[in-house]
């Protein structure tokens, strides 16, 4: 087979535990179901993703490789280039490519001709914003603002001018231990009528997902430790 009747799949995985039949299409089992080839964030992780679809496969059969952020890009490359058959794209939570290592197994696939094909899944960056009613018609996502106190605030005072000067939403998440004091960041920086839209383990059965201004938000912090969550200002 040539590299260019081969085709990477990028394959879209649930944002939470137990939703496989609520958001994956058929398409995305049937895809996974007749490839053995996947590039995967976490092979563990991925195995057992694939064993909760029941798809009869034989995981022993499947061939794994990494794909994360301290991957060689030489090493993915070479990979790639190896193909001798179709391949997938298994994102940790949501679609790859997206906030997500796998975009670097695509860039080389189309360096060498492999097609590309995304497939229709769950994306919390996009829930959250769909949910959010905020603006849809210019948005950018900042994955994780710094860690640093000063830095933040400067980045933070920055987006929220873009939103009064750009009419753009902003949108951004953090490591979900951290949640709730970068929340408490949040809302001692922003301004108390900026609108803050917090979008908590989406797709779930204690899906949140509500925008108020921040002075509302002062009032009535959620909980968030440890729940995969998007901000969104705007």
């Amino acid at each position: 087979m040539s590299q260019s009747d081969i085709t990477l799949y990028l394959i879209p995985t649930v944002l939470a535990e137990g939703t496989n039949d609520q958001v994956l299409t058929p398409q995305i089992k049937n895809v996974i179901a007749n490839v053995d080839v996947f590039f995967v964030e976490n092979i563990r992780t991925a195995r057992r993703f694939i064993s909760s679809l029941k798809l009869g496969k034989v995981i022993d059969n499947i061939t794994f490789y990494e794909l994360h952020k301290d991957t060689p890009r030489g090493e993915t490359r070479d990979q790639i280039k190896g193909l001798t058959q179709n391949a997938g794209v298994i994102s940790e939570a949501g679609c790859p490519g997206v906030a997500d290592p796998g975009s670097v197994a695509v860039d080389f696939a189309h360096q060498i001709g492999v097609k590309v094909v995304p497939l229709v899944g769950p994306s919390s960056i996009l829930l959250a914003l769909m949910g959010s009613g905020m603006s849809g018609q210019s948005f950018v996502f900042h994955g994780y603002l710094p860690i640093d106190k000063a830095e933040r605030k400067t980045t933070i005072k920055q987006l929220e001018t873009d939103v009064i000067q750009k009419n753009q939403t902003q949108i951004f998440m953090e490591t979900p231990f951290r949640n709730n004091s970068f929340l408490d960041a949040l809302l001692d920086i922003c301004q108390i009528d900026t609108l803050l839209c917090i979008a908590a383990n989406i797709t779930s059965e204690d899906e949140f997902i509500e925008t108020h201004p921040v002075k509302y938000w002062k009032k009535n912090k959620p909980d968030l430790h440890k729940q995969p969550t998007i901000f969104l200002i705007g």
